[in-house]
């Protein structure tokens, strides 16, 4: 995965730590300097080789007996909503989207503690403090944005941390009001995003990785049709025939 890059210098493999995902698995990645001349242009390779950005840094996993976590991306052009889905962006068509500059707000802190503590209580990140919350938001040496959820009294529903690459745009992060579950705010945030990808005429939507053994990321199979990476390849993912859970064995 890394050798067809030209800046084998910027790259360093972590130490094991507990997986989020999957009870008992042991995670690694692989870990890019991004704050390089060029970033944005060596962003977007590595996008489409499977690698995610956090804070000044690009990563993906290598763990040693694993390989559940499967990239996963959205060819818009091609995308369908289904019932459900459609039902959900009439339930929110009342929603304005604004997209501005990577800057973190109290308010934006509010709720996002609000929705760690509702969904995520027990995750690393459900005691991240303002300060950290703010470098996750606002430390990036790529094109970054902040698109805000809005209702029609300005209340601010959900949020989304987005890169832009040069075949699409990166879901980071979102989160949203935990105390409005009949909105679907997750699942709207992700069909907003693909309107704004068809927008601004790039290709993909990057969703990071599906897990499909974990609650947490086996949702994203559920928009149709996704695209896998699978030895260095993207093919279309068959959500009724998913390929099997590839294993490695330990070094």
């Amino acid at each position: 995965m890394v050798s067809s890059l030209r800046h084998p210098q910027f790259f360093y493999t972590t130490a094991p730590q507990p997986c989020p995902y999957l009870p008992g698995q042991m995670e690694r990645k692989v870990i890019a300097d991004l704050n390089v001349p060029a970033a944005d242009a060596l962003h977007s390779r590595l996008s489409r080789v499977g690698f995610r950005r956090s804070h000044t840094l690009a990563y993906a996993p290598v763990c040693a007996t694993c390989a559940a976590c499967i990239p996963i991306r959205l060819p818009v052009a091609r995308f369908t909503p289904d019932r459900t889905q459609k039902r959900t962006l009439r339930r929110n068509a009342d929603l304005t989207a604004t997209c501005t500059a990577p800057k973190a707000t109290e308010e934006q802190y509010d709720l996002f503690t609000r929705y760690q503590s509702a969904r995520h209580a027990e995750g690393d990140m459900a005691d991240m403090n303002a300060e950290e919350y703010r470098g996750m938001i606002e430390d990036t040496t790529v094109q970054t944005m902040v698109v805000e959820f809005r209702d029609t009294t300005h209340q601010l529903l959900a949020v989304s941390l987005v890169d832009q690459l040069e075949d699409g745009l990166s879901a980071v992060y979102s989160f949203y009001e935990p105390a409005a579950p009949h909105r679907s705010l997750g699942s709207f945030a992700i069909l907003a995003l693909i309107r704004e990808t068809e927008r601004l005429g790039l290709p993909y939507l990057y969703l990071g990785y599906w897990v499909q053994k974990s609650r947490k990321m086996s949702y994203k199979s559920r928009y149709h049709p996704a695209e896998i990476l699978s030895q260095g390849t993207w093919h279309t993912l068959d959500p009724d025939n998913p390929p099997p859970e590839e294993r490695r064995e330990p070094e």
